[in-house]
Formats: structure tokens, C-alpha cells, sequence
């Protein structure tokens, strides 16, 4: 099997394995503390959830890192990524626990929020800098393989945190707080294992390492400029598209989220409070799209070494704008699943190629602002809409209406892509 063969090629790098490490650990621990946030927020039986509510908590959530987010790019292009790792993980072990207090404290909504806020914020770090490091730890020929296996490799990791975060819950008859203390063990054990690295090795180059935070931080705004304009270099723009049409994929992905989470919380569940039969439910689609991501690691590698991987996001957004509709309109449990399984492979599969694009095309000392950025677009379009769907979905979560926008929306990335971002081979 390919895949198998791919990943043995690339275990042989130490360094890779010891970055993958870190990945597994810290993404295992995200979908822990993700699904711990969900089963508090969406599926407490003494909470009557609304899409505006989900919104509104993904807002809190996620916006306010786009205020914070391209500092982290400056920052991964400044400071030492290993050290990055080390003290981001240790950072959200604490904050983590913080959150399990605050859970059993029964404090305002606010106070928990920022919590999670704060959690997440560094999260946006961790995973900025593991993209930006990528490159120096395999070498050029194999980068677009490491691409769909690492980052697949930890969404894989993300989902089955889920899946022991749902075990934990059994365990500890419903404990949310447990299952975050589960996130904050796993924190630890992610930054423990950066140690393993070299502190030079992840970058950037010595000579652009700027150890004070004063320093590093006086430079943003020139430092952001300077990576956009980097994009719009005739060498860069394939990215800069790639990126665009990502963002239009995330847009998809937000809204068709909360419209699984209001299905799964009111229309599948035969008991009025919903909790236990929609969370099993969400479990379900959870893991069934996560088969969709492994799929894409399967797949990319050989789809985008014959087409290119500007033509093969081309080629999912394609896929999705047909799909979605048909599987999606029916708004019944086995056709959304099959539905999740075909997002989760085209989703990964195009971002697998964004990706490659981006750090193909960007140089080095640039990576780390370019990533971030790339995360600051990915929360706004997922926030946005979040937005949308809360204003489009009814109570019981089923809007044609919406499933036609998205499907929409999937065809103008395909359009955008193929128009701007396949003319030249990469």
C-alpha cells in the first residue's frame, strides 16, 4: 500500500518522527478539550442551544485571535519554533486546567469563554509554527507527501482525542471537567516530547532570530506587509489562490457545522433534551469524516503528483459543489454521514495542496507570518459563517436554502482556482 510505504520512507527521518510526536500529543489534546467545549456548550441538557448561540460562541472564540494571530506569524519568523512548541503546550496544560475550575465553579458564561478563548489562541501558534517547521525536517522531494501525512496524520490524532474524550464522559458520568483535565495531561506530554528536537533545527535561520519581545513585536506591522507583498510576487500568487479558494472551502465547512450540530442536537434525537443520542450522533459524523481525512492522505499525494496541486483543488471544491446538494437535502442521518465522509476528504485533500503550495512557494523567513495568516483566514471564514448559518437555519437545523449557498459557494472556488491558480505546475 502506498501510504504505508510513503510513511516508512519518511519514519526514517528522526526528526520528523520527533516532530510528528509533538503533533499527535498536541492534537490529540485539541480534540479532547474540543469535544469537552461542545458537550458543555451545545449539549448540557439544561441548555437550550440555538444557532445564534453556537455563533455567538465561535465568535468569542475564534475572532479575537484574528486581532492577535499575525503577531504569532512575526513571532514564528523571529523566535525559535522549537521553543515555541515547548512553552505553547505548557501554556495550554495550564490554561486547560484552568478551564476544569472554572466548569466546576459554575462561573458566568464569560469568565469560561475566556478561558477557552485563551486556549485556543495559543493553539493558533502551536499549529502555525508545526506547518512552518515541516520543511526543515524532510527534504524537497518528499514534501508533498509529509504534507498529507502529517497534517492528516494529527487531524486523525484530533479525532480520536475526540473519541477518548467521549470515553472519559462515561467513565466519569458526564464530567466535562475530567475530560478537560484529560486535554491538560496531554498538553504536557506534547511539550515534554519537543524536547526530543534540537532548538536550532525547526528555525528559522539563526540570523533572523530576534530574541526580545520588544523587538520582534515593533516589527509586525512591516513584517505582515512584507508577507503580503511577498504573496503578490509573480512567483507567489499561485499561493496567494490557493489560499483564496481555502478560505471559500472554510466558509463551507462553518456553515454546514453548525447545521449538524442543530440536526444532531433537535431533529435526529428522539429524546426531548437531546443530549445523549445527538452527542453519540455528532460522535459519529466526527469519526466518519475523519475516515475522510485519512482517505485524502491516501489519495493526494498520488492525485497531486499527476495533476498538480492546483488542479486537484480544483477538483475537490468540484466534487463538493455536486455532492453536498444531493447528499445534504435530505437532511436524514445516513446520507449526511456519507456527506461528512465526502467533506472530510475533500477538505483535507484541498488543504493538503494549499499546503504544499504555500510552502513550496514561500520562502522560509516568511513561512511562519504566511501561515498564520493563513489561520487568521480560516477563523474569520468559519466565524462568518457560523454568522450566515445562524440567520439561515431554523430550530430544527434544515435549510435548503443554506445547502444551496454552500454548494454555490464550492463552485466559485472550483471557478476562482481553475481560472487563477492552475497555470503553472507545482
Amino acid at each position: 500500500m502506498s501510504v504505508v510505504r510513503d510513511l516508512r520512507v519518511l519514519l526514517r527521518f528522526r526528526d520528523f518522527r520527533r516532530l510528528l510526536a509533538v503533533r499527535l500529543l498536541s492534537q490529540g489534546a485539541d480534540g479532547v478539550y474540543q469535544v469537552a467545549l461542545a458537550t458543555y456548550v451545545v449539549f448540557s441538557p439544561e441548555r437550550q442551544t440555538s444557532a445564534a448561540a453556537i455563533a455567538s460562541a465561535m465568535a468569542v472564540l475564534l475572532l479575537p485571535y484574528s486581532l492577535v494571530g499575525p503577531f504569532a506569524g512575526v513571532l514564528l519568523d523571529r523566535w525559535r519554533r522549537r521553543q515555541m512548541l515547548l512553552y505553547g503546550n505548557l501554556l495550554r496544560a495550564l490554561l486547560a486546567s484552568v478551564t476544569a475550575v472554572l466548569i466546576l465553579s459554575h462561573v458566568p458564561d464569560w469568565l469560561f469563554y475566556v478561558s477557552a478563548l485563551c486556549v485556543t489562541a495559543v493553539n493558533r501558534f502551536v499549529l502555525a509554527g508545526l506547518s512552518a517547521a515541516l520543511p526543515r525536517v524532510v527534504d524537497a522531494d518528499r514534501l508533498v507527501v509529509a504534507n498529507s501525512l502529517s497534517p492528516t496524520a494529527g487531524t486523525l490524532a484530533a479525532t480520536a482525542g475526540g473519541g477518548l474524550a467521549f470515553v472519559v464522559r462515561l467513565v466519569t458520568s458526564d464530567s466535562d471537567a475530567a475530560v478537560v483535565l484529560v486535554g491538560s495531561a496531554l498538553y504536557l506530554c506534547a511539550a515534554l516530547a519537543s524536547l526530543r528536537i534540537a532548538r536550532e533545527l525547526l528555525g528559522p535561520d539563526p540570523e533572523l532570530v530576534q530574541p526580545r519581545l520588544g523587538t520582534a513585536l515593533a516589527g509586525t506591522a512591516r513584517g505582515l506587509a512584507a508577507g503580503v507583498r511577498h504573496l503578490a510576487e509573480p512567483g507567489r500568487r499561485a499561493a496567494a489562490w490557493s489560499l483564496a479558494s481555502m478560505t471559500l472551502m472554510r466558509f463551507c465547512y462553518g456553515a454546514l457545522t453548525v447545521m449538524v450540530l442543530m440536526l444532531c442536537r433537535y431533529a435526529w434525537a428522539s429524546d426531548n433534551s437531546g443530549s445523549d443520542e445527538g452527542l453519540a450522533l455528532l460522535g459519529l459524523a466526527v469519526g466518519v469524516s475523519g475516515a475522510g481525512f485519512f482517505t485524502a492522505a491516501v489519495m493526494t499525494p498520488w492525485a497531486a503528483e499527476r495533476l498538480g496541486p492546483g488542479l486537484w483543488i480544483v477538483i475537490c471544491s468540484a466534487v463538493a459543489a455536486v455532492l453536498e446538494p444531493a447528499l445534504g437535502l435530505p437532511f436524514t442521518e445516513v446520507p449526511i454521514l456519507i456527506a461528512a465522509f465526502v467533506l472530510g476528504l475533500v477538505t483535507q485533500g484541498a488543504k493538503i495542496s494549499t499546503d504544499t503550495i504555500v510552502q513550496s512557494s514561500v520562502a522560509d523567513g516568511y513561512r511562519g507570518r504566511i501561515f498564520s495568516l493563513y489561520d487568521v483566514l480560516f477563523n474569520v471564514a468559519f466565524v462568518g459563517a457560523a454568522a450566515v448559518a445562524a440567520l439561515m437555519l431554523p430550530p430544527d437545523g434544515r435549510s435548503v436554502a443554506l445547502v444551496m449557498t454552500v454548494a454555490v459557494i464550492y463552485a466559485v472556488s472550483a471557478a476562482t482556482m481553475a481560472r487563477f491558480g492552475v497555470s503553472r505546475r507545482h
